[in-house]
């Protein structure tokens, strides 16, 4: 039987309100990968802080022992001393220093109660090599893609003589290729002896890294498998997180598809710094009533630049082209007078853009339409109660109470709180990018299921996604873009991976 490194028991956290854990226990074998699954809401994120010291020995119940020893972790830097180092979905690092005084923050090398650069300068290089980045360490995090900078938090985490890494959704924010050379990077630390425990909603990764994997479910322990000796497949792991089969992926739908009523014309746009770089270049394209219409592309391709443009210009410099809503040009200068128009956009970044995380689940969905709920300049707070409470039962936004913040929301729920948000303005056009991004399995048929309700109902669908199996899944008709172009338009019954990705690599030529 292989050493534990870690063995956390009975381990109970309670929130005003919510038991987050209960009575939860986990096991990690000495120079494994184990991975950590659930639905949002499961506990992950909250057991993994416990570990880390994040939430300190006293605030929840039950006992951690690492390497054999009972450990009660007052604060981060304690765990740390252990070699426990957590990187959390949101990185830690700061923009504007370079990569060495990242690395070495609060870590930092020192001669006679100075800091030693030269030192500093040689560790950094050694761990930048032993991650695969080819940097200088005097490059700004800020310059670096969100692939390099995730590779950082690694170096970093070396340079702590880390024993444990933990990993909360490593590769969410990646491109495939990131993603690949990442899953790669922790494979290799394995061989080193570092054990690590990731979590992540992405299942064909879990497969190909983790040795075994513990399934939590509303805060407690459902079952920890071997992935070769109990020959574990993704459908067992999705009963694990949600308590039922999944048989389809994607809810079956009978699209309705009616007339055009929303089309872009020769739109193109510049970079909003590089002026002379343009990023959207002769883009056309239509949406029908009732149609989910996909747009695939690679990062870099331009989708997200394209939906925020459209978006009330919220995107982009000298920006030209022609849009029409039921066969009328419109102009929107501003994003009050694209909602105005009917059009409403779901942004891929729900923290920074999509939601006010310090205020409550009622305000953030009654945010983009007050003037429907005010009289006189006044908002009527009982009826803005009361269109909370209908959309929280509407969408099974699990929350005791809608003065809930949203900061204390799982990201799937955060995500459905942004959805009521939109709903409720009334739109007719609705653009998603990413909708669901760093979502389980379980929410994401939730939220897919509110997307064809709202096709059903007659809105036109502009549905963004990194995902091909999501995209192929899910629309009616695809554009592929390439290099702030399309490339290619394929309906759904002519729709393959191979035959996107095709479009979506050809160059402008």
């Amino acid at each position: 039987m292989q050493k534990l490194i870690l063995e956390m028991r009975g381990i109970t956290k309670t929130f005003p309100g919510v038991k987050a854990l209960s009575d939860v226990n986990l096991k990690v074998a000495e120079g494994e990968i184990h991975a950590l699954c659930g639905e949002n809401g499961a506990g992950k994120s909250t057991l993994m802080k416990v570990l880390s010291g994040v939430y300190p020995h006293g605030t929840y119940e039950g006992d951690i022992l690492f390497n054999g020893q009972v450990c009660e972790f007052k604060d981060i830097k304690q765990s740390e001393q252990f070699g426990i180092v957590i990187i959390h979905q949101e990185l830690a690092l700061i923009p504007y220093l370079s990569i060495a005084e990242n690395i070495f923050l609060g870590n930092e090398q020192k001669k006679r109660g100075l800091i030693d650069w030269n030192e500093t300068t040689i560790k950094t290089r050694k761990l930048l090599e032993t991650v695969g980045l080819d940097e200088s360490p005097a490059t700004r995090v800020l310059d670096l893609g969100v692939g390099k900078q995730q590779l950082v938090e690694i170096a970093k985490a070396l340079a702590k003589q880390v024993k444990l890494l933990i990993l909360d959704e490593p590769t969410a924010a990646l491109n495939e290729s990131d993603s690949e050379n990442l899953l790669a990077l922790i494979l290799e630390l394995k061989k080193q002896g570092i054990t690590s425990i990731i979590i992540s909603h992405k299942l064909n990764e879990i497969s190909k890294v983790a040795d075994s994997i513990t399934i939590l479910r509303d805060g407690k322990t459902i079952q920890t498998l071997d992935m070769k000796a109990d020959k574990v497949t993704e459908d067992m792991i999705i009963k694990g997180m949600v308590g039922r089969d999944l048989t389809h992926r994607y809810p079956e739908r009978e699209p309705r598809i009616g007339e055009v009523i929303f089309e872009v014309r020769g739109w193109e746009a510049h970079h909003p710094q590089q002026e002379e770089r343009k990023v959207l270049d002769d883009i056309n394209l239509t949406i029908r009533r009732g149609e989910i219409v996909g747009i695939a592309g690679l990062m870099g391709a331009g989708r997200t630049e394209l939906a925020m443009s459209i978006f009330g210009r919220s995107y982009g410099r000298h920006i030209k082209g022609q849009l029409f809503l039921h066969g009328k040009e419109v102009r929107f200068n501003s994003i009050s007078q694209a909602i105005e128009h009917g059009v409403a956009y779901v942004t891929e970044d729900r923290k920074q853009y999509g939601l006010i995380l310090i205020d409550d689940i009622k305000r953030n969905i009654s945010l983009t339409s007050l003037g429907r709920l005010s009289r006189r300049g006044v908002i009527h707070e009982q009826e803005e109660v009361l269109v909370a409470e209908e959309y929280r039962k509407k969408l099974n936004i699990k929350t005791p109470s809608i003065l809930q913040k949203t900061v204390n929301l799982s990201g799937g729920n955060q995500q459905k709180v942004v959805l009521s948000k939109w709903i409720y303005a009334q739109p007719e056009i609705l653009i998603l990018d990413e909708p669901t991004r760093g979502i389980d399995v379980g929410a994401k048929y939730e939220i897919y299921s509110i997307v064809n309700q709202l096709a059903d109902e007659g809105k036109g669908i502009l549905f963004i996604s990194s995902e091909l199996p999501e995209i192929l899944g899910m629309c009616d008709r695809i554009y592929c873009m390439s290099e702030g172009r399309i490339t290619g338009e394929v309906a759904r019954k002519d729709a393959t991976q191979e035959v996107l990705m095709k479009s979506m690599t050809r160059g402008r030529g």
